[in-house]
């Protein structure tokens, strides 16, 4: 469990903007199990003494759960017996100075707000009551990698569409194979049946942070300025394809003739996520796609206020 005083203190620290429609759903969700059913996904930076005494662990005992779930992802979950293991974990949370949000914004709010109210229903209650805490997991940092988040865009290109392109972009390729993006500022782009390397000209590429990350640039340079999409969140012309789907997914919607072109992405750092959270930061709309999930309903925390 993590506590929602933390997040309201700025210790959980946060990457993204939420949208109050997703928050309600998500509290309505929350009021009526009187429980939250699925963590948020948090991450901080690795402790190794920490990491190397869980992995010890997990080498040398029987898991309490190992299955194999959605997508070939295999579960599986420890139960600490081992009362110095735990007081160590205990005592190097104790000296880790911020927890960042991986996935699970919106999730976060929703349970925070839930919390705050039970907290003004029930003024009597302990610190320690249920709803004063959320469901969390948390990895090292070290160990995370984030997803490629691609683009796929459902508007009529402009006869001079590649040219715009050339004029921000060097062209690498073009051939019928995907092409996956292997470094920052290298996206791919699939179009008529035919697959461009994209390598962004060093000078459109902001020296900022946020104004440096891969979305930034694809959004200023051709979401923008090309089709005119100005908030990813909301417009109808864009969808996003979770890199677990593969690129194969977004020929696929090409070919179908539901989209006109598909962007691939080179996803972002995990040093970028921290960073911009910890300058207090948000990153554009769909920046990160985390693999594998906690199964929802996995584990579930129950409030005890019903």
């Amino acid at each position: 469990m993590t506590s929602i005083q933390d997040y309201t203190e700025g210790i959980i620290k946060k990457h993204e903007f939420t949208r109050e429609e997703k928050e309600l759903d998500r509290i309505r969700h929350i009021d009526a199990c009187d429980a939250n059913t699925s963590p948020i996904f948090l991450t901080y930076r690795g402790k190794q003494k920490l990491t190397d005494a869980l992995h010890r662990y997990a080498n040398q005992n029987e898991p309490l759960y190992d299955f194999v779930s959605f997508y070939e992802v295999r579960h599986r979950v420890w139960q600490i017996q081992d009362q110095n293991l735990a007081e160590q974990i205990g005592e190097t949370f104790e000296a880790v100075p911020a927890l960042y949000i991986a996935d699970g914004h919106h999730r976060t709010e929703s349970a925070v707000k839930v919390g705050l109210k039970r907290q003004e229903e029930h003024p009597d209650a302990p610190l320690d009551a249920e709803f004063n805490f959320f469901l969390s997991v948390l990895f090292p940092a070290e160990e995370l990698s984030i997803l490629d988040y691609n683009r796929v865009i459902r508007a009529p290109l402009p006869d001079d569409f590649l040219a715009q392109v050339e004029a921000a972009f060097d062209v690498t390729s073009a051939q019928q194979e995907a092409f996956k993006p292997q470094e920052k500022h290298q996206f791919g782009m699939y179009l008529d049946g035919v697959w461009y390397g994209l390598k962004a000209k060093p000078e459109t590429i902001p020296s900022d942070v946020i104004g440096g990350l891969d979305v930034s640039i694809l959004q200023e340079l051709v979401l923008g300025p090309i089709f005119g999409i100005k908030d990813v969140r909301r417009d109808e012309r864009i969808d996003f394809v979770g890199g677990i789907r593969g690129l194969d997914e977004l020929k696929k919607l090409v070919d179908s003739g539901k989209f006109h072109v598909a962007f691939a992405m080179f996803p972002p750092q995990m040093e970028d996520l921290l960073n911009v959270a910890d300058a207090f930061q948000i990153m554009p709309p769909k920046s990160t796609w985390f693999e594998p999930k906690l199964l929802s309903g996995l584990f579930v925390h129950q409030l005890e206020t019903k």
